[in-house]
């Protein structure tokens, strides 16, 4: 959809499949400063198809955007942008709570979209693991330190959910090509489990990384 290096950050992508065969994968993308929703796919007759909607400008140097999405007996969702300068801010329909304080996130990744809260594992600078819960009313967010340091050479995260409570999580350092897998446990500042799996084989120096995941999939719940 994109030249190569256009896209600098990107949300979630899911992929639902229609009643006549269509699949659509859907999701927002930074491309020169630009917010992007985006969808491609194939219609019932496996045609391509694509599409692309401007949300904004304005979006140069944010570090992420990432949409939540619980669904059960009641379904809600937010939008979450990362600014340069450390504001976060929050969209419910044309609701926008801003959230100043988080300068020294590195990078962060959704890990818990429920009923009450949406949560954030973040990397910081120098180099700390905290977790950023933001209940879904007006109460501000609570953060905790789950690792102190160790961290600061991962510049992506991408989480997804791991049996019940937990999560799987890649962390990606760009500079050497390097990923690492980890199993974390249903997070609870510094008692939180995390079990190193291992290098992931490959080479990982692509300007994006993100979740892609299917429609339809349990909400995430590591937190």
């Amino acid at each position: 959809m994109f030249g190569p290096g256009l896209s600098k950050i990107a949300s979630t992508w899911t992929t639902t499949i229609g009643v006549a065969g269509e699949d659509t994968t859907y999701g927002e993308v930074v491309v020169n400063g630009t917010l992007y929703y985006g969808e491609y796919g194939h219609d019932s007759t496996g045609k391509p198809t694509s599409s692309l909607k401007s949300e904004g400008v304005g979006y140069q140097g944010y570090k992420a955007i990432e949409s939540s999405f619980y669904w059960g007996k009641t379904v809600r969702g937010a939008d979450y942008r990362l600014r340069g300068d450390g504001v976060l801010y929050r969209f419910v329909n044309k609701q926008v709570t801003r959230y100043p304080g988080y300068s020294a996130v590195k990078t962060m990744t959704l890990i818990s979209e429920t009923l009450t809260y949406d949560t954030f594992l973040a990397v910081t600078n120098g180099g700390a693991l905290y977790t950023i819960h933001i209940p879904t009313g007006t109460a501000a967010p609570t953060v905790k330190k789950v690792r102190t340091s160790t961290w600061q050479n991962f510049d992506s995260l991408v989480a997804e959910k791991c049996g019940a409570q937990s999560t799987l999580l890649t962390a990606i350092d760009k500079d050497s090509g390097s990923a690492y897998l980890y199993a974390v446990g249903h997070a609870n500042g510094a008692a939180t489990v995390i079990q190193g799996l291992g290098k992931v084989p490959g080479t990982f120096k692509d300007p994006v990384y993100y979740l892609h995941t299917a429609e339809g999939t349990p909400s995430l719940f590591g937190e």
